[in-house]
């Protein structure tokens, strides 16, 4: 489950409510693709807008359409009084996994990091995910502190953040984490212009955004990662740069949202306000993209 290909969806949203006819189309088409799981919630699905029972419903739908393939369930809140109950919803809906994020408006401590976690997988009876993005919480995770996080019962992965564009450099990187946690711990790549990078490094598992909702070339390139054919995983993902310069301008959330409505996966709009996809030139030349790079 924390391996190969981890599909995180978009949350079809209107503004009063969740579409949950496209978001159930959205799973579907990711477990008809094969993925090696379905990661519900996270920050691609807009979890951090979402009310409780919101969240509790997006968990059951995932996992009812999901045919089987694992499905993960982002818990990250403010409070850990809410991510436990976050948990509690995750795991009755019958998610195999969770993935937290440190979510806070004042700047965490170490300490403060340790402790959530630590209350948290005292409470689970699956499998947790760190994730580790300090683009939206603003923390940074040392190296050390993955570490003690690491020996947590029920940690079994940590996501981390892009690594850098050097192979060497990359795999240095990798290898340096991989020394301080538990084997049995995987390592999984975010940031998806970093994708193919983290595999060739030795990441076990890609974190994808751009697979939650077009899942073939992203699908292709970590089987190609994996099967030692780095040429082809960097040749794949090096086709996708202009999309990644997109992502890194506008962030991946609006940009897989605008390209999901232009592909009429999702009825637009589909984002919580006040965020909103793309318009003018820049969804101009995100379509143009689609039709070049036939993501679908």
């Amino acid at each position: 489950m924390f391996s190969g290909l981890s599909a995180f969806p978009l949350t079809t949203l209107s503004e009063n409510a969740i579409d949950e006819t496209a978001f159930a189309r959205l799973i579907e088409r990711l477990a008809t693709a094969g993925v090696d799981s379905i990661a519900a919630l996270g920050s691609t699905g807009s979890y951090a807008y979402l009310d409780r029972a919101e969240r509790a419903r997006i968990a059951r739908l995932a996992v009812r359409h999901a045919g089987g393939v694992p499905v993960i369930v982002g818990i990250g809140a403010l409070r850990t009084r809410e991510v436990l109950a976050l948990a509690q919803d995750a795991q009755q809906a019958g998610a195999q996994g969770v993935l937290l994020a440190p979510v806070s408006y004042q700047k965490l401590s170490d300490g403060e990091v340790f402790g959530l976690y630590e209350d948290v997988t005292r409470e689970l009876s699956v499998p947790l995910c760190v994730y580790d993005n300090p683009g939206t919480t603003h923390f940074e995770f040392s190296d050390a502190l993955h570490a003690r996080i690491a020996r947590l019962p029920r940690v079994a992965s940590i996501k981390i953040p892009p690594v850098p564009a050097d192979p060497e450099a990359a795999r240095a990187r990798v290898q340096r984490l991989r020394a301080l946690i538990p084997a049995q711990v995987t390592i999984g790549i975010s940031g998806d212009a970093s994708g193919a990078t983290g595999l060739i490094a030795g990441c076990e598992a890609w974190y994808s955004a751009l697979a939650g909702t077009f899942p073939r070339i992203p699908l292709a390139i970590t089987r190609a990662a994996r099967a030692g054919n780095a040429p082809e995983a960097q040749r794949l993902s090096g086709q996708l740069a202009p999309l990644w310069a997109l992502f890194g301008q506008y962030g991946s959330l609006r940009a897989i949202a605008t390209a999901a409505e232009l592909a009429g996966l999702v009825p637009a709009p589909c984002l919580p306000r006040p965020i909103q996809s793309l318009e003018g030139e820049a969804r101009q030349r995100l379509g143009a993209l689609l039709d070049r790079l036939e993501l679908t």
